[in-house]
């Protein structure tokens, strides 16, 4: 599969558009996080804030009961709930970002092997949601998936994904995975690849060295769940989340530089990227 071309402010338009002024939040997207774990609540607070500050209207983070202080203080816009999700929790939400922070422990498999069986929307799969996967050896199982899946991997975790391949050339890595998961591919990195089966192959144009820091892709699996609450479209969601990112952690860098740059400085940075977009 060849690069199809790049993605671009001109494109994200297309998709993310001013408002109409009787809008209200439960038109504007019910994102799903199921992120954080002991030690790691972080993630699912940068994944929240990022989902917010793209738009989402509402926003209810699945975590351990103990863990909602964490949460409420750090993003009071959210509301909480546990990990033993019904099928109605999954039913009254647009999207799900799953996997952040999410630890690596045995009960991980069943919650996502439920998701993937019970749910019928966008689901954005990251991190230990995709190591899971690759732990069990049940990459192959998106296949089958209900929901469309939006997989988003750094190299690292693609290499797990591929049961160890260890190659370095990123179309070859994208496409093999669009193979084995059926799935749309976000592979992150610099010029992010962004590819489904049936739509080609498209490099990012933004973004910056300063982005390599822990709890980046957080933000961008937050961002790309919060287009797909919003545009019922995953395809240009994830087009336009990996931009929106990358610009964020431009004005991001403008702001305190490459160096010392945060992962919550991408998160809100979201805000002015789409504001300076559309």
């Amino acid at each position: 599969m060849e690069i199809s071309g790049p993605i671009t402010a001109e494109y994200v338009k297309t998709v993310i558009k001013k408002r109409a002024r009787e809008l209200h939040k439960g038109e504007c997207g019910k994102v799903l996080v199921i992120a954080g774990s002991k030690g790691m609540a972080g993630a699912a607070v940068i994944c929240g804030k990022a989902a917010y500050r793209a738009g989402a209207g509402l926003v209810r983070v699945a975590i351990d009961e103990g863990l909602y202080p964490i949460i409420q203080t750090a993003l009071p816009e959210a509301t909480c709930i546990g990990r033993e999700l019904s099928e109605s929790d999954l039913e009254s939400c647009d999207a799900i970002a799953l996997g952040p922070g999410l630890g690596d422990y045995p009960e991980n498999e069943s919650l996502i092997e439920f998701i993937l069986n019970a749910y019928d929307k966008t689901l954005v799969l990251d991190a230990d949601g995709l190591n899971a996967l690759a732990r069990a050896g049940k990459t192959s199982s998106l296949k089958s998936a209900k929901p469309r899946v939006i997989v988003t991997p750094h190299m690292g975790e693609a290499h797990r994904l591929l049961s160890g391949f260890a190659g370095t050339d990123r179309v070859k890595i994208a496409e093999m995975l669009l193979e084995k998961t059926g799935a749309i591919v976000v592979l992150k990195g610099a010029g992010t690849i962004v590819a489904g089966a049936a739509e080609g192959m498209h490099v990012n144009t933004t973004g910056n060295p300063g982005m390599a820091t822990g709890g980046s892709g957080d933000a961008l699996t937050g961002i790309i769940a919060a287009f797909a609450g919003q545009t019922k479209d995953p395809w240009a969601s994830a087009k336009a989340g990996v931009f929106i990112h990358g610009l964020a952690g431009d004005i991001a860098a403008e702001a305190v530089g490459e160096y010392g740059m945060t992962a919550m400085d991408i998160a809100e940075a979201v805000a002015p990227a789409l504001k300076r977009t559309i």
